[in-house]
């Protein structure tokens, strides 16, 4: 299937509100699709709700350092979504080298710190990096309170964060937000309640889309919108936890998490991954996943090719934007089927 193919779609019809959760490389990718739809004036309200989470890196530092949340993949988004990616948010990618106090830093994560320490809320200086940045849409992080993430294994023991939940091989049972009663942030639930299409990933299952998901508020808002709810599959199979798990598991962990069903559509890549690079991915212990059949169980299967041109396997924004919306139009367009809005 070609390209132009892939993105064919109907012209008159999409989708109005649109909320991506999750965090990572993977919410990013999504989110630059979308901007392009905000932009032509097609998708009128676009929401991004982000892990929060992250405690490696230079977000963990300002954690321990500045007892502030975690700002990288805010900053990741923020970055997306910006009006002039290439100038302006290039300065927020910055990453100082060395290993004296600033090396490791991203300049936009030292300026969202910045932002917080002079307003006194994170939420308002990813507000006002969201103006400075002209972004195509809300950014909201899932949660404001300090939260730490969890993992109960198969046998029943237990790892406390994020960074140390990537490096396990052992089977995870499930994941958790630690302190338990933490709240998402204002306009979280109610924009997943008045959503036409809820976009769930792509992304590590344990550690960036589970943590957008576990909250209360979050699984049961999830399970009571009349949005359509569609998971983004992966490219390829994780080292470590999920290794092993196809789209489908993914799915089941998800809905495990959230309490019910949550997810009507999956989108998932056909188009063939080149031999070398295939090897390549293989020898460090990844393999890429199998697209289900579109007759699998209760849930749509949409396949497209969502591969970005180059050596690392990515999600095309133009490519995975296509397929939402292809998602979108063969549920919400019919009728007595969930979902509502068109354009």
């Amino acid at each position: 299937m070609s390209r132009d193919e892939t993105t064919t779609e109907p012209s008159s019809a999409h989708p109005r509100r649109v909320v991506a959760l999750g965090g990572g490389t993977g919410l990013p990718a999504v989110l630059r699709g979308l901007r392009d739809r905000v932009t032509r004036g097609v998708v009128e309200e676009l929401t991004a709700v982000v892990a929060m989470s992250d405690d490696g890196g230079s977000s963990g530092r300002l954690r321990r350092t500045r007892g502030m949340p975690p700002p990288g993949d805010v900053r990741n988004c923020l970055v997306a979504l910006s009006e002039d990616e290439d100038l302006l948010a290039g300065l927020f990618q910055h990453r100082y080298e060395g290993s004296e106090e600033l090396g490791g830093h991203n300049l936009g994560n030292l300026i969202l710190a910045a932002l917080a320490e002079q307003t006194g809320s994170f939420l308002s200086a990813v507000e006002m990096s969201s103006r400075v940045l002209r972004t195509a849409g809300r950014i909201l992080p899932v949660t404001h309170d300090d939260v730490h993430l969890v993992a109960t294994l198969e046998d029943g023991s237990r790892i406390d964060g994020e960074s140390l939940i990537e490096t396990t091989h052992r089977r995870i049972r499930s994941v958790r937000l630690d302190p338990h009663g933490a709240r998402p942030t204002p306009g979280v639930v109610e924009a997943i309640r008045e959503a036409d299409l809820v976009v769930i990933g792509p992304g590590s299952l344990f550690t960036s889309v589970l943590p957008t998901l576990v909250l209360e508020e979050i699984s049961t808002a999830m399970r009571e919108t009349s949005a359509v709810r569609t998971l983004v599959g992966n490219l390829v199979s994780e080292r470590g936890a999920d290794s092993g798990l196809e789209v489908l598991d993914h799915r089941r962990i998800i809905e495990q998490h959230a309490g019910g069903r949550i997810v009507d559509a999956v989108l998932v890549n056909e188009a063939t991954v080149e031999s070398e690079t295939l090897q390549r991915y293989k020898d460090e212990g990844a393999t890429p996943l199998t697209p289900p059949d579109p007759t699998s169980g209760d849930v749509h299967v949409v396949r497209r090719n969502l591969l970005a041109p180059g050596a690392k396997l990515r999600h095309d924004p133009a490519a995975t934007t296509a397929g939402l919306v292809r998602a979108w139009c063969d549920l919400a367009l019919q009728a007595g089927v969930r979902g509502r809005g068109v354009a």
